[in-house]
């Protein structure tokens, strides 16, 4: 009997070990929420045509500036360097003046921005005359 009620002490005090450390196990991890999506993630995409939702889309990529720059972009640093010195102003990346000479043809070309940009959602179009007036104003972002 004194055996029996000296496992039974053991095994006590081996399952309270276990369930201490356990409980120790789940406790140890900080809790960090994570979003379902990165704070700056975009859909880029050019397309011709002069009204974005009936554009022909030629080509697309992601660019995602947050937590690092990356995505199928070409140069998501560059990109994400001139949207951060923009504010993500996207109106303001595309209005620049240049002294390129391009035709004047009329065969217009739509970029889009779709996605979030530091944590708010942005949805942006502009439409170019033609390819070499988007070439010559677009900037890094819409180069792809």
């Amino acid at each position: 009997m004194r055996y029996a009620i000296k496992g039974l002490g053991l095994s006590a005090a081996l399952a309270a070990a276990c369930l201490a450390g356990a409980a120790g196990t789940a406790t140890a991890a900080p809790a960090h929420p994570e979003g379902l999506y990165a704070p700056s993630a975009l859909v880029l995409t050019v397309g011709k045509g002069d009204d974005p939702a009936t554009a022909t889309v030629e080509r697309a990529v992601v660019l995602r500036c947050s937590p690092a720059p990356g995505g199928d972009h070409p140069a998501p640093e560059r990109a994400c360097a001139e949207l951060r010195s923009a504010g993500g102003d996207f109106a303001s990346l595309v209005e620049a003046e240049s002294d390129r000479v391009c035709p004047m043809v009329w065969e217009p070309v739509t970029v889009t921005a779709d996605g979030t940009w530091d944590g708010r959602r942005v949805s942006y179009a502009h439409t170019f005359p033609n390819a070499c007036v988007m070439a010559d104003r677009a900037g890094a972002v819409f180069s792809f």
